[in-house]
């Protein structure tokens, strides 16, 4: 089990297979493309299935995915996300290790560098 020190300390980067666009709002939209064998048949059949699905980040969540480019450390990204949002974005480090922790174990956008 890691200390509060040391998860405040890790940097994450987005994993070089993941792709995304942003708008010029700074809003992150995630394509993960559905390629399954399923999806291949069906599309066989002429069904209709977009190649990618499309995941719009809000502003938080833009701004977060951004900064995680393998230099900044989570305590750097809350303390960007305070500067810039203030008392909205609290509980902070609550939310912001929830969101990492899901983009970084469940859908594994991200990976650590250190």
């Amino acid at each position: 089990m890691k200390t509060n020190e040391e998860i405040l300390n890790l940097k994450f980067k987005i994993c070089d297979n993941v792709e995304y666009m942003i708008d010029k709002n700074g809003i992150v939209t995630l394509l993960e493309k559905q390629d399954s064998k399923i999806q291949h048949i069906l599309r066989k059949l002429k069904f209709k299935i977009p190649m990618y699905k499309e995941i719009e980040l809000d502003e938080y969540c833009s701004l977060v995915f951004m900064m995680l480019n393998g230099k900044n450390t989570v305590e750097e990204v809350g303390e960007n996300l305070e500067l810039k949002y203030g008392e909205k974005v609290h509980p902070l480090y609550e939310r912001l290790l929830l969101f990492i922790n899901h983009i970084y174990t469940d859908c594994k956008y991200i990976e650590i560098t250190n």
